[in-house]
């Protein structure tokens, strides 16, 4: 059992006492994807929706971690050649990104991309980010907009740079062979875990009978299958259909639920040190779990979706012409966008999948494409 007191912050508190009357709501007990729903999105408190600075390169700038934008602006550049490619097949001249972050994404995309998009659509959930990017963004305000939520349609090419991670996950836990659901109480005045049984299972069997921490992402399929629906609404409406790149930390199936991967994968970011411990500092800390990219897959494809190509970051960035422009840069540039593909930074954890209403070769798989993993 954790326990954990109370912050003195008066967001946090409210955060805290919104939990608090959610869990007496639920009957006393929280499932964890409810839990983290609130810590990330409640509005005005949570992680995502409160005033904190999150993305940076260093603790000192009260950031929380850096995404490869903010990193390496070769790394939007080098995108931008695969959604460049993206907007011809699917004869569109719209972009859209979800959680845009700081903004550096999309300014990276629209510098490089230019006329060739003529409206750049972002999704976020965000308020105080939404600021910061329309700051970022300010030379390309005349073809941006901002939309709290999805279309009911929509044509055009998507982009989702570390958005699957962010959405809650359920937690399944096997104590003594029996499958429990993870979930969170109140209980002497702090947050702390509890367990009920549970017909949930992951998705393949876990061999062995030992203790065993996994998650399952149903939020995640979810909004795959809700894209892939509004894809084809756009397509029948149109005639143009969409194609989507979402890049982010995760493994196949076989890998997530392997035997020994028995504490799941839940992670905490905050000031650049990881801990795992999500019910301390609520609001205060990113909690993000690896993606299972096989129940991504499957659920794009029970929707109508092709999928269209899943390899390393490293591949597609290589594949979409990282290296050529990197021959003359300075060494400190080098080295940064070096990170994006090296294997034990961003290279080989990071994967990227696309999806397609129609079926294609997008340059980013030509060398290296991983479907058959799946």
């Amino acid at each position: 059992m954790n326990s954990h007191q109370l912050s003195n912050d008066p967001g946090q508190q409210a955060l805290y006492t919104l939990i608090q009357r959610s869990i007496a709501n639920a009957g006393g007990w929280l499932g964890f994807d409810r839990f983290m729903a609130l810590a990330l999105y409640a509005p005005g408190m949570g992680y995502y929706a409160n005033s904190l600075r999150k993305f940076g390169l260093t603790p000192e700038s009260g950031s929380d971690f850096a995404t490869a934008p903010e990193m390496s602006p070769h790394f939007g550049r080098t995108l931008a050649h695969q959604v460049r490619e993206a907007l011809a097949v699917t004869r569109t001249d719209e972009v859209w990104e979800f959680g845009a972050g700081s903004g550096a994404l999309a300014k990276q995309l629209l510098d490089a991309l230019g006329d060739a998009v003529q409206r750049y659509t972002i999704v976020d959930l965000s308020g105080s980010l939404r600021a910061r990017q329309q700051d970022t963004l300010k030379a390309h305000a005349h073809q941006v907009r901002w939309v709290d939520a999805l279309p009911e349609q929509l044509s055009g090419v998507v982009v989702g740079n570390e958005v699957l991670d962010a959405m809650p996950v359920q937690l399944l836990v096997r104590k003594s062979g029996v499958w429990h659901e993870r979930g969170v109480v109140w209980h002497e005045n702090t947050l702390q875990w509890a367990d009920r049984v549970t017909d949930l299972r992951p998705p393949v069997e876990v061999l062995g009978d030992h203790d065993y921490l996994t998650e399952i992402h149903s939020q995640a399929e979810a909004f795959v299958a809700t894209l892939a629906d509004r894809f084809k609404a756009g397509e029948a409406a149109t005639g143009h259909g969409g194609a989507a790149f979402l890049i982010d930390y995760g493994f196949p199936e076989g890998e997530y639920f392997h035997p020994q991967r028995h504490m799941g994968t839940l992670m905490c970011h905050q000031l650049h040190k990881s801990d795992t411990d999500p019910l301390q500092d609520v609001g205060a800390k990113d909690i993000t779990a690896h993606v299972n990219f096989t129940g991504v897959a499957l659920a794009a494809q029970d929707a109508g979706l092709h999928v269209l190509g899943y390899t390393t970051q490293a591949h597609f960035l290589i594949n979409c012409g990282l290296l050529p422009p990197l021959v003359d840069a300075p060494v400190a540039e080098k080295a940064m966008a070096q990170k994006l593909i090296t294997e034990h930074e961003m290279g080989e954890l990071f994967k990227v999948v696309a999806l397609g209403t129609s079926e294609w070769e997008p340059m980013g798989f030509a060398q290296g494409d991983r479907s058959h993993t799946l």
